[in-house]
């Protein structure tokens, strides 16, 4: 029996605002680093990794909408890997993680303390206004 896991779960902060962009197939997709810290010893320097991150389709627009430069964020996804020679035939490798889902990890209270300031939305969605006497849709 073979057993294989790939999963992975960061909390850290951004490192730069994350930028929106979409591929000629026209899926959502963003990249972004997190600076996330290692646990030390109680009288050790701190140390911090970079992470690279990559996020598509709702995750992308989702993380592009509400996180900046210095946000909290935390990631859940896997680990991948890649491979590619460069313009001087040497073999380069990159290893991200691929974000399947992403959480706010301070409450709404504790952003509006600092100076987060949420992207601009899109064209807003026009809601139905119910009735009492309408049954709700689920």
């Amino acid at each position: 029996m073979s057993l294989n896991l790939n999963k992975i779960i960061l909390a850290g902060r951004l490192t730069g605002d994350p930028e929106l962009k979409t591929t000629t197939s026209g899926l959502s997709v963003t990249s972004f680093s997190l600076a996330v810290d290692r646990k030390a010893a109680k009288d050790a320097e701190k140390k911090t990794d970079f992470i690279t991150v990559i996020a598509w389709r709702q995750t992308a627009e989702f993380i592009t909408r509400y996180f900046r430069k210095g946000s909290p964020l935390c990631v859940t996804g896997s680990i991948q890997t890649r491979s590619w020679t460069d313009q001087n035939g040497g073999k380069r490798y990159a290893t991200e993680v691929v974000a399947d889902e992403a959480n706010f990890v301070e409450s709404k209270n504790a952003s509006e303390q600092g100076s987060f300031t949420p992207a601009p939305a899109e064209a807003p969605q026009q809601l139905e206004e119910l009735s009492p006497d309408d049954d709700l849709p689920f």
